[in-house]
């Protein structure tokens, strides 16, 4: 990874456990794409151990990757475990998992960490969210709680599932800085499903999406450089 004298550099990536276009599992080229990007920040989505004989996605992909890392299992199976992950070039500090499952749907949760970069304090909440209206309704709400609470430069991120907007008009007026680029389907995107979200506002600078991705994920991974706290 790479620190920079102003700014941090983010990716936010549903990786479809590691399956590609040619619908095999090779976690190298996910690993390799994200690599070649040196993000600071990484949150990666659809993080899939189970059936897997060789060695861990997460152990893997932290230690390609990222120093530090935080886990969502929302999965969890006799042969391995599922959900999303947090990794950093920085150590995570108050690190906490908020449940928004919804009952009668598969587990959600929202990882909330503080960031000691060389800015400066900054808090990364990173998700996956549900696919129905009503279920991501309940999340949203729950997300505006967290979001509610937290002071100084914020950032969240994932996989907003936003096909229907609702995340966009909740979380604009608090946190109006986002990235726009539509992720899904990786090969022909149309839905602008997966993206940053960040306050202040102009400590989102140029953001924008890989689209080699598509041989690696049925998504597109979203990338941003994000100003150090103090320069915002």
């Amino acid at each position: 990874m790479t620190i920079r004298n102003d700014r941090l550099r983010l990716l936010s990536w549903n990786i479809h456990a590691g399956i590609g276009a040619d619908r095999r599992y090779n976690l190298a080229r996910v690993i390799d794409l994200v690599r070649g990007h040196a993000p600071d920040i990484i949150a990666l989505q659809e993080v899939d151990s189970r059936g897997r004989s060789d060695a861990l996605p997460l152990a893997a992909l932290t230690e390609a990757l990222g120093e530090y890392a935080a886990e969502a299992r929302t999965i969890v199976a006799p042969d391995g475990h599922y959900g999303h992950v947090l990794l950093s070039h920085w150590p995570l500090h108050n690190v906490q998992l908020h449940d928004l499952s919804v009952p009668k749907h598969e587990a959600r949760f929202a990882i909330e960490a503080g960031l000691d970069t060389p800015g400066g304090r900054l808090t990364v909440i990173a998700t996956h969210l549900g696919l129905r209206y009503a279920e991501s309704r309940q999340q949203i709400a729950r997300l505006k709680d967290i979001v509610s609470v937290v002071s100084g430069p914020l950032l969240m991120v994932g996989d907003f599932n936003d096909w229907h907007g609702l995340v966009r008009r909740a979380f604009l007026p608090l946190m109006p800085g986002r990235t726009r680029h539509k992720t899904f389907p990786a090969r022909y995107p149309l839905l602008d499903l997966d993206g940053i979200y960040c306050r202040p506002a102009q400590a989102l600078l140029h953001n924008w999406i890989d689209r080699a991705g598509r041989h690696a994920s049925d998504h597109l991974p979203v990338l941003a450089e994000i100003a150090f706290p103090d320069a915002a």
